[in-house]
């Protein structure tokens, strides 16, 4: 599902929908990870931004797709946010770069053969 490029941020049922994580497992990953934050509104709603449903899909990549272990998952997560923080991108735009790299080693490679 495509993100509408004017909003900035969701309520939790909306990243349930956008993610197809179920609401419940959000929180649980709130606790167990401690680096998905979203801001509280004053009714308190849970309101996450980009940023964070970005960490929640590659939770999810983690946990679902890669099969890693919560424990296995964390420590990639935090592995991925010091490699962010080394090249100070935002989270959620860390796929695009990691595609340019990509395709730039692939034409490096083409080139040596």
């Amino acid at each position: 599902m495509e993100l509408p490029s004017s909003k900035r941020y969701f309520r939790i049922g909306e990243v349930s929908r956008i993610t197809g994580v179920k609401s419940h497992v959000l929180r649980y990953w709130e606790t167990e990870f401690g680096i998905v934050s979203p801001e509280k509104t004053r009714s308190n709603q849970r309101i996450y931004d980009r940023d964070d449903l970005a960490l929640i899909m590659e939770i999810k990549r983690l946990l679902y797709d890669e099969k890693y272990t919560i424990i296995g998952a964390k420590k990639r997560i935090r592995d991925i946010k010091r490699e962010k923080k080394q090249l100070d991108i935002p989270f959620s735009e860390q796929g695009d770069i990691m595609a340019l790299i990509k395709s730039e080693l692939e034409g490096i490679r083409e080139m040596l053969e």
